[in-house]
């Protein structure tokens, strides 16, 4: 049967039109008759729904109820206000973090405060962080955390929460406001995992940059440094073209970022297309060095270079004093590096003086034998425990450059003394250090063979993005 046939339809025909003309009431009668078609329609779909469910073959629940969510497209718009109510009221419990990053000078206090802490406050979460950090240990480039409860809206920043810190790569201390009052600490320990990783590049202008370009750290520079320094001179000896490799290790915490660089394993240098490779050794009586492929250790009696990166500004030999104005004998080499750089002792040896002498300005000589010694001057100051008696060790820091004495800008000023002479830091030729024999020659075979595995299995570190 037609829905226009239907007892419906019959029922509109009846409605008395009263005064209506005969083409209005027709018209009133089509306007009827198709509302009581849409009404029929919408009536036998609503029955479908209750009678027999929405069929989606094999679809699970949710995707069924995804299907009739979007056929009707106010309901998500209304979960999604739902939603987004719910994670407003979440976020207004959530503490607001503001994380700063220690500038040279700054101390914790000041940090904390300058975040908009009061200073009563900011004492007392100092006082209970001592209790795992001592503040005196800030070190420029760290970030600290200073944390707010959110206000009362849940829009802006209220009470002060507390702070956190990481001291170093395997602990983080948090300082949080109790309930009850006062200030609590915590320290947590992070496990670290380790990996061998490689890195290589080729120099363009200095080693320094190469490396920093193929993603290695300065502390693994640092250490490339150390053990090339006794046969390279870095100013003169690397030209454009030549190439380096490392394998180190890496550290990583708990989600995968990087914690710090470990010890440098194997580091390769090739100057002029002849290679120079090193490897980390110990022995077995626990001495531990970087060996040629020889077994020789490389380790000399003095380093050429006491400082890292540094540029080789003035050579030794006759000059023209830049302030007195006349020529005259330039009795060692000059480092140009900025103030407050670390000076390393040169070798083994017994600090003869320690402090301001004449033009040198301040000034450290160390005797390293009854042959050798050597000197540094114009020193912004000394390292803790540099004094006359002391013994230190090759590499043990005993100052920082500076511009003291006689001198036009920051640099370091190093002579070497045979038999109380000066003689060119370059061109001496340094006692050799230990050569391996018999079974340390073995094992160090051994030690040789396994970074070689090693390094052709390592990842490769990501390189820096290089500038247009």
């Amino acid at each position: 049967m037609a829905l226009t046939d239907s007892p419906l339809a019959r029922i509109v025909d009846k409605i008395p039109l009263g005064d209506l003309g005969t083409s209005s009431g027709m018209g009133v009668k089509r306007l009827a008759r198709a509302a009581i078609v849409g009404f029929a329609l919408t009536l036998i779909v609503g029955v479908s729904f209750l009678v027999q469910p929405l069929n989606v073959g094999n679809a699970p629940l949710s995707a069924q109820a995804a299907i009739i969510d979007s056929d009707f497209p106010l309901r998500p718009a209304l979960l999604a206000a739902s939603r987004s109510d719910s994670e407003l009221e979440e976020k207004a419990t959530q503490p607001i973090r503001r994380t700063l990053t220690v500038e040279p000078g700054d101390t914790l206090a000041e940090l904390v405060t300058g975040a908009g802490v009061a200073n009563q406050e900011a004492h007392a979460a100092i006082q209970v962080l001592r209790k795992h950090y001592n503040p005196r240990d800030l070190r420029a480039g760290q970030a600290v955390t200073v944390t707010f409860s959110p206000d009362k809206d849940g829009l802006g920043i209220g009470p002060f929460h507390g702070l956190e810190l990481e001291p170093d790569a395997t602990r983080e201390v948090a300082v949080a406001r109790k309930p009850e009052g006062g200030f609590a600490a915590q320290e947590t320990k992070r496990v670290l995992t380790r990996e061998m990783v490689r890195a290589d590049g080729l120099i363009e202008t200095s080693l320094s940059e190469a490396a920093a370009q193929a993603g290695i750290s300065a502390n693994v520079l640092s250490a490339m440094v150390r053990a090339l320094s006794f046969d390279v001179d870095f100013q003169r000896d690397i030209q454009p073209g030549d190439g380096f490799a490392v394998l180190f290790e890496r550290q990583l915490d708990e989600r995968g970022r990087v914690a710090r660089d470990g010890e440098l394993a194997v580091v390769s240098l090739t100057l002029s297309g002849k290679p120079l490779v090193l490897y980390r050794h110990t022995t077995a009586d626990g001495e531990t060095d970087f060996f040629n492929l020889k077994g020789e250790s490389v380790k000399k009696a003095l380093l050429r270079t006491p400082v890292d990166g540094a540029k080789l500004t003035s050579r030794f030999g006759k000059r023209r004093h830049p302030i007195l104005g006349f020529d005259r004998l330039h009795k060692g080499i000059d480092f140009g590096l900025p103030i407050g750089a670390p000076v390393q002792a040169a070798g083994d040896g017994t600090i003869e003086f320690a402090g301001k002498s004449g033009a040198y300005g301040n000034y450290v000589r160390i005797r390293h034998s009854g042959t050798y010694s050597t000197a540094y001057a114009h020193l912004n100051g000394f390292a803790g425990g540099t004094k006359v008696g002391r013994k230190v060790r090759q590499g043990q820091v005993i100052g920082y450059v500076g511009t003291t004495g006689m001198s036009t800008g920051p640099h370091l000023h190093y002579e070497v003394l045979v038999s109380n002479k000066q003689v060119n830091p370059l061109s001496i030729k340094m006692p050799s250090g230990r050569k391996l024999e018999g079974r340390e020659l073995a094992r160090f075979d051994q030690t040789r063979k396994t970074a070689d595995l090693l390094y052709a299995k390592a990842p490769a570190i990501e390189r820096l993005a290089k500038a247009d």
